[in-house]
């Protein structure tokens, strides 16, 4: 199984492709490969591609079960160490477009270029509370609750109760860059965003981080890049934008 020993992690991911190193970073509710089903095939012709899944998620496995975004960021800076990656493209899903932003302000030099999808520059922590245990199970949301107690059995041991609780915790607390932060961001960027997202959009973003390029996905929503939305149309902007910035690092 392909797992890597990092600090306090026992951490999983899977590996597809060739080339330049591509570091896929997921949503809260999701892991690696589930959050980029759409981008597996049409990516690895071009990218070493890595979907690891985060602290608290998935397959990973941590005693503790406290995490945050800052200190996923913190784990993916050092993946890379491990792996022998001294920088790399990054794309990143909702909690995982606040991951990539951290790792672009934080650690620069390991940061080729950042692609978020559903991210925000704000925390909305709104709607957050209806995934809180109690209310799924008022709500009778029994179907959600089964697949988070699967889909991240080897990260909580069965505490299920506790993975939610962290994870509206850190809705409501995520994206949190400082204005200081957000200017450190000086890498490649490119934001997309659903045109009906309800938890970001590409001009607060891009409000944040002037350089950045924006993609608005007309009618899509938090996912565009999903199968069942834009897959297609997306991926070939993402790898549009990918191969730029590997044409002018060469130049």
């Amino acid at each position: 199984m392909p797992y890597r020993k990092l600090n306090d992690l026992n951490l999983y991911y899977e590996e597809f492709g060739r080339g330049e190193a591509l570091l896929f970073l997921h949503s809260h509710f999701s892991r690696g490969l589930l959050a980029f089903s759409g981008q597996i095939l049409p990516f690895q012709g071009h990218y070493r591609c890595f979907f690891p899944d985060f602290r608290g998620h998935g397959r990973t496995i941590c005693q503790s079960l406290d995490w945050d975004c800052r200190q996923i960021a913190d784990d993916m800076a050092d993946f890379l160490d491990i792996m022998g990656i001294e920088r790399a493209h990054l794309v990143g899903y909702s909690c995982g477009a606040y991951v990539g932003c951290y790792m672009a302000a934080k650690y620069p030099e390991k940061v080729k270029s950042l692609v978020t999808i559903g991210g925000g520059a704000y925390p909305r922590p709104e709607d957050a509370e209806e995934f809180l245990p109690e209310n799924l199970i008022a709500d009778r949301k029994l179907d959600f609750i089964e697949d988070m107690k699967v889909r991240h059995y080897e990260a909580h041991r069965g505490d299920w109760q506790t993975y939610l609780k962290t994870t509206v915790a850190d809705c409501r607390a995520h994206p949190s860059l400082t204005e200081e932060e957000w200017a450190a961001i000086k890498s490649p960027v490119l934001f997309i965003n659903g045109e009906h997202d309800p938890l970001g959009t590409c001009g607060e973003l891009q409000e944040k981080v002037p350089h950045g390029k924006v993609y608005e996905a007309k009618g899509g929503s938090h996912r565009p890049h999903f199968v069942d939305e834009q897959a297609k149309e997306l991926n070939q902007i993402m790898l549009d934008f990918l191969s730029s910035v590997d044409r002018q690092t060469v130049d």
